[in-house]
């Protein structure tokens, strides 16, 4: 029979856990929480496995975490997630900083061969040959007591995590591929991607693209406005207002509570809340220019040319992920290539690993500094003095690109 998981509800076991895990290497995090009916993620169990330790601590019974904050936000250890960024997002809200550094079994998943964006229960599958239950994946957190089935299911989350974590770290150290990883990990750890700026709120709105001038001022004005109302009453956005609604106000701008009432969507509580306060913020926005939308490059259709150099491109991406045991469309689609040959600053194949694997070489194949040709009956990638020229066609073009 397994060791059950520590239960840890009072300060004396936290502190006893805490003693546990000085000075360990890493420890091995994930969290339950819900947010069906709040603005923050309700924070109701922290799963913990660093080597002889599994715990499930209970931040709804401890008045204070901070003895474990102290372990957590140690610099010297390595904090271990799959798909960590909502567990993540739990610290930040709580202390306004992040807990690195940071590995993530997700994003390291396709330096292995393995799918992008592979699911907790799909990486254990694939490197341990276990199939996980879901017997309690709609397990209400909030509740107590917790049974200890529920503890045994959420313990699950991190054990084999620390298994899979043990078994990643090897094959990508003889990989060589461990130290690529860091501009994504390091990205993970932005605060930025854990704030919600008031201001930037209505970029989130699905269709807003579609307004301009007046309309798309209003839009910005009232999400804004949503936001901090939703902030600070600890609301989902869409209990304050349904994006529907929001657009809807855009276009009808009603400034008077009289046509307040005419547009669908808006319920009397709400009108009796906020129907004043929303026509001012209208009669305001119409009066402020809005502001800019970011426009990302659009892929227009290639010409001729243009689509040779993105084949010229693929089969770039086809060597290097040869090379590196990849499947190719795993490294790059034809989708990233167009971002890239559009100049977009988004483009996937300027971040992180890809960036590293070929990123960097596809940039300077377009720039014509790198180039293509076949020596020996295969493709080999270099600088070349030539490059502008072959890759212009003012000479017989080579196959060309990187090194």
């Amino acid at each position: 029979m397994p060791t059950p998981p520590l239960y840890i509800d009072t300060p004396d076991q936290l502190g006893d856990l805490c003693a546990k895990l000085a000075g360990t290497p890493w420890i091995v995090m994930d969290t339950e929480f819900l947010r069906e009916k709040t603005y923050f993620p309700k924070f109701c169990l922290l799963q913990i496995a660093a080597p002889d330790v599994v715990a499930c601590v209970d931040p709804i019974a401890l008045e204070s975490l901070g003895p474990l904050f102290d372990i957590l936000f140690d610099p010297g250890i390595i904090k271990i997630f799959h798909s960590g960024r909502q567990d993540l997002e739990i610290f930040y809200n709580l202390c306004g900083k992040l807990p690195g550094p940071v590995f993530d079994t997700q994003i390291a998943a396709p330096l292995l061969g393995l799918g992008e964006q592979i699911s907790y229960a799909g990486l254990v599958a694939e490197l341990l040959g276990v199939n996980l239950t879901k017997s309690h994946s709609r397990t209400d957190w909030t509740r107590r007591p917790l049974s200890p089935e529920q503890l045994s299911y959420a313990a699950d989350d991190v054990i084999y995590l620390e298994q899979a974590y043990l078994a990643m770290l090897p094959r990508l150290e003889k990989l060589g591929r461990l130290t690529w990883l860091e501009a994504d990990f390091k990205e993970l750890l932005d605060p930025s991607n854990y704030e919600n700026p008031p201001e930037l709120a209505w970029q989130r709105i699905g269709g807003v693209n579609q307004l301009k001038n007046k309309p798309l001022s209003v839009v910005q004005t009232l999400a804004a406005w949503r936001e901090q109302t939703a902030r600070s009453q600890d609301l989902p956005r869409g209990w304050v207002i349904k994006d529907d609604a929001l657009l809807d106000l855009a276009r009808q701008q009603p400034t008077n509570l009289d046509d307040l009432k005419l547009v669908r969507g808006l319920d009397e509580r709400m009108l009796k809340r906020h129907g004043m306060v929303i026509c001012r913020l209208i009669q305001e926005a119409m009066g402020n220019p809005p502001r800019t939308l970011e426009q990302r490059p659009r892929s227009s259709k290639k010409t001729g040319e243009q689509d040779a150099v993105l084949d010229l491109l693929m089969a770039v991406v086809r060597l290097r992920a040869a090379q590196n045991t990849l499947n190719p469309t795993l490294l790059a689609s034809r989708k990233d290539l167009e971002q890239l040959f559009d100049d977009d600053p988004h483009a996937r194949l300027l971040h992180g690993w890809r960036k590293t694997m070929v990123g960097d070489e596809l940039a300077a194949v377009l720039r014509g500094e790198m180039a293509l040709k076949i020596v020996n009956g295969g493709l080999s990638i270099g600088s070349d003095c030539d490059a502008n020229s072959a890759l212009s066609g003012t000479t017989p073009p080579t196959l060309g690109a990187v090194a």
